[in-house]
């Protein structure tokens, strides 16, 4: 994790807990570990005024994760300047962000998840 909580990198190992019946990566631990990062960050950088909230998500299973994947998130200054524009417009924002997971050997991609987010100024 950055110290200003713009990047955090997570890592998921195939163990035989998080295995399926074919030897790889489960789907559902593929997406739990994408779960909470980015409401997590933008509740960090948005502060105490704000609300975020995960509205709903996908996973694209690209193709078997069968050794240690990562997930990286990041937040640039722009989108957190996009989030601020639109809530001085509309009073809740509501966008996508994406992330990829992928095999930390390889570099080739697992899976791809898209976060609905919810913000909203509190009142």
């Amino acid at each position: 994790m950055s110290d200003d909580m713009r990047k955090i990198e997570v890592h998921l190992r195939l163990l035989w807990y998080n295995k399926n019946v074919f030897g790889v990566h489960f789907g559902g631990s593929l997406y739990a570990m994408t779960d909470p990062f980015f409401a997590l960050m933008l509740t960090y950088k948005l502060g105490k005024n704000y609300i975020v909230w995960d509205k709903s998500a996908s996973i694209r299973f690209i193709k078997p994760g069968k050794d240690t994947v990562r997930a990286v998130f990041e937040l640039t200054q722009n989108t957190i300047d996009v989030i601020h524009e639109n809530l001085e417009k509309n009073q809740k924002y509501i966008f996508i962000l994406q992330c990829k997971i992928t095999d930390l050997q390889s570099g080739e991609t697992v899976a791809e998840v898209d976060k609905e987010l919810y913000v909203r100024k509190k009142n």
